[in-house]
C-alpha cells in the first residue's frame, strides 16, 4: 500500500526554533532525521529578542553555590533545588559549546569575557554580545542547523495539535504516547508529521497581555497543545513583568535591558526624583518583580503614565559601546540615552510556569519533551533570575536530546492517524471576530490579571474568558483553519490557565501579588492543572 501523501515521518520532530529547539535538533541530528517547525520564518523566536545575556559561573570570585543561592532567593522558596543545581553546574559547559559553535560574546581589553551583572545576581556572571545576545546565539545555532544534512527547516508551518495514542484510542490502558502533530503548512494544506520523539519548544505567551516585550509569535502555542493532549501545566500565575520597556506609541514596548541598571542606570519619577531605594536595599538591582511593582505603584499613586530610566551620567562612549542596539533604537524614536533619561513602563516579559517537565525535559506524555519558556522545570520557582532563561533553554535542549537519543525507538507504535477532517468548515467572512477577541483577551488580562491582582478582578477575568473561549471554539469548528485562528485559540486557553492558577494561589509569592492575600504561606507549593 502506497504511503499517504499527507504524511511525513522523521525520527525527531522539533516544534519551535529558539535556543532550546535548535540545541536539541543539532544533537539529535547526529542520530537520525530531524524536522524543525517554525511558525513564521526561522528567525522569529523569543531567543532572537533576548538582550541581556546568558548566566554562567566564570570568575574566581563567583561559585556554583552563589549562583544557586541567587536563583533560590529570587524564586521565593518555590524552586526545585535539585534542578537549580543541575542547571547552574552544567551551564558553563553549555556556554562553552555555544562558543565552539561560533557564538561571539564580548571581551574586555585584555581578552577576558566582559560579564554583566543584573538584578538579583550577587556577582558578574552574564555573558553577552553587546545588548543583542539572543540574536548572536540564534545566528550561531541557525548556521550550524542549516548546514546539517539531517535537519529540515520548515517555515510557515503551524502545529495545530499533537497526535497521541490516547487521542486515537490506542493502548488506552498504557500511558499516552505522542506520535506527532497535525501541521498547517504555507498554502493552507494540513498534513500529518509523525515522529518517534517530539520536542515542544515554542517559547512564551507574552501576547496574552496588552503590553509585552515579546515578539508576535509568543502566543503560548506549545503550552496549549500539550495541555489539550493531557499534559499537566504548573505555576502559570507567575508572569514576570519586565520593569523597563520603552514608552512610545510606535515602540511596541521595546525592551531596555536590565543590564543598563547593572551598569548604573537609575529609575526616576517624571520630576527627576529617584525612588527605588525606598522599596529594596538593592535599589535598581532588586529582583524584577520588586522593581516592576515599585514602578507600578509610583505610576498609580502619582497618576503618571511612565517613569524615567537614566544612564546619561555614564560616559557616552561606554553607553554606545555596551548598548549599541538600544542606543540606535531609542535614537530612532527621538531619545538619546547618552544625553538624558527615556520614558519606561513595565510590560509582560517572561512566563515562569508552563508544561510540567523533569530533569530530562520529559512531560507526562511518553516521548513528548518540552524545553525553554514553555516548560516548567522548577528552575525559576515564583520568579526568574535575570539571564537564567537562555541558560535553561540550552541546558534542557541538551538534556532532552540525550534522553531522546538514548531511548530512540524504545516505545514504537504502529499507527496511521486519520487525515485532517475539516468537516463543513468554510472560509470566514468575519475576520473581525479574531481581531476583536484578540484585543479583548489582552485588555482583560492587562486590567485584571496584571502586576497587582485581587480575587474580584480574577473572577471577572475568568467570566469574560469563558465567554470569549466559547465564541472562539464555535468559530474554530465552523471556519477553515488559519494561523491567526490557531494563535487566538491557543492564546485564549493559556490566558484562562494563567487566571485559574492565580485564583488557586491564596497567597502573595514572587511574581504573584494579590491584595486579598498580601503575605506568603509558610509552605510553598506548586499550582498544578490537568485537563479535566
Amino acid at each position: 500500500m502506497a504511503a499517504r501523501p499527507d504524511i511525513s515521518k522523521v525520527d525527531f520532530l522539533v516544534i519551535g526554533g529558539g535556543i532550546a529547539g535548535l540545541t536539541f535538533a543539532l544533537k539529535a541530528a547526529e542520530h537520525g532525521s530531524v524536522a524543525i517547525l517554525f511558525k513564521k520564518d526561522h528567525r522569529a523566536s523569543s531567543t532572537l529578542w533576548a538582550q541581556g545575556g546568558i548566566a554562567a559561573v566564570n570568575q574566581p570570585d563567583d561559585s556554583f553555590e552563589l549562583h544557586v543561592e541567587d536563583t533560590l532567593t529570587c524564586g521565593a522558596d518555590l524552586c526545585n533545588e535539585q534542578i537549580v543545581n543541575l542547571v547552574v553546574r552544567e551551564g558553563p559547559q553549555r556556554v562553552d559549546e555555544l562558543i565552539a559553535l561560533g557564538a561571539h560574546f564580548d571581551r574586555d581589553q585584555v581578552g577576558s569575557y566582559h560579564l554583566h551583572r543584573e538584578g538579583g545576581h550577587s556577582r558578574r556572571r552574564i555573558f553577552h554580545a553587546g545588548d543583542a545576545t539572543g540574536h548572536e546565539i540564534q545566528r550561531a545555532l541557525l548556521q550550524a542547523v542549516e548546514e546539517h544534512p539531517n535537519i529540515r527547516l520548515l517555515t510557515n508551518s503551524n502545529a495545530i495539535d499533537l497526535i497521541t495514542t490516547h487521542k486515537l484510542n490506542l493502548n488506552v490502558s498504557q500511558p499516552s504516547k505522542v506520535l506527532g502533530a497535525y501541521v498547517l503548512r504555507d498554502g493552507g494544506e494540513i498534513g500529518v508529521m509523525l515522529a518517534d520523539k517530539v520536542l515542544v519548544a515554542t517559547g512564551g505567551a507574552g501576547k496574552i497581555y496588552l503590553y509585552t516585550s515579546n515578539p508576535d509569535v509568543a502566543t503560548g502555542d506549545g503550552i496549549a497543545m500539550c495541555y489539550r493532549a493531557g499534559a499537566r501545566v504548573a505555576n502559570m500565575e507567575f508572569f514576570q513583568f519586565h520593569p523597563t520597556c520603552l514608552y512610545h506609541p510606535q515602540a511596541k514596548s521595546y525592551l531596555l535591558s536590565e543590564a543598563m541598571r547593572g551598569e548604573g542606570a537609575k529609575l526616576l519619577r517624571i520630576n527627576g526624583e529617584p525612588f527605588m531605594h525606598r522599596y529594596h536595599p538593592m535599589a535598581e538591582l532588586a529582583p524584577r518583580d520588586v522593581v516592576a511593582r515599585a514602578i507600578d505603584h509610583e505610576m498609580k499613586i502619582h497618576g503618571d503614565e511612565h517613569v524615567l530610566l537614566d544612564i546619561s551620567h555614564r560616559d557616552p562612549s561606554f553607553v554606545r559601546e555596551h548598548f549599541p542596539t538600544i542606543y540606535e533604537r531609542c535614537l530612532s524614536f527621538g531619545f538619546d540615552i547618552t544625553k538624558g533619561p527615556v520614558p519606561v513602563v513595565p510590560a509582560a516579559h517572561y512566563l515562569c510556569g508552563g508544561v510540567v517537565s523533569d530533569q530530562f525535559g520529559r512531560s507526562d506524555i511518553t516521548d513528548l519533551y518540552v524545553a525553554g519558556e514553555c516548560a516548567c522545570t522548577g528552575l525559576h520557582g515564583a520568579n526568574r533570575l535575570a539571564s537564567n532563561s537562555l541558560l535553561e533553554g540550552v541546558v534542557f535542549g541538551h538534556r532532552a536530546a540525550l534522553h531522546a537519543i538514548e531511548n530512540k525507538g524504545r516505545h514504537a507504535v504502529a499507527a496511521e492517524p486519520p487525515p485532517w477532517d475539516p468537516g463543513n468548515a468554510v472560509d470566514s467572512d468575519e475576520q473581525v471576530v479574531i481581531t476583536q477577541n484578540w484585543d479583548e483577551i489582552r485588555r482583560t488580562m492587562w486590567n485584571y490579571v496584571g502586576i497587582v491582582r485581587t480575587t474580584k478582578r480574577l473572577e471577572r477575568a475568568l467570566h469574560r474568558l469563558a465567554l470569549i473561549r466559547r465564541e472562539i471554539q464555535e468559530y474554530y469548528h465552523r471556519c477553515i483553519v488559519t494561523p491567526d485562528l490557531l494563535e487566538l485559540r491557543n492564546l485564549s486557553l493559556v490566558a484562562e490557565l494563567v487566571i485559574r492558577c492565580a485564583m488557586a494561589r491564596k497567597e502573595s509569592r514572587g511574581l504573584h501579588y494579590t491584595l486579598d492575600y498580601p503575605t506568603s504561606l509558610s509552605v510553598a507549593q506548586d499550582t498544578v492543572l490537568r485537563r479535566e
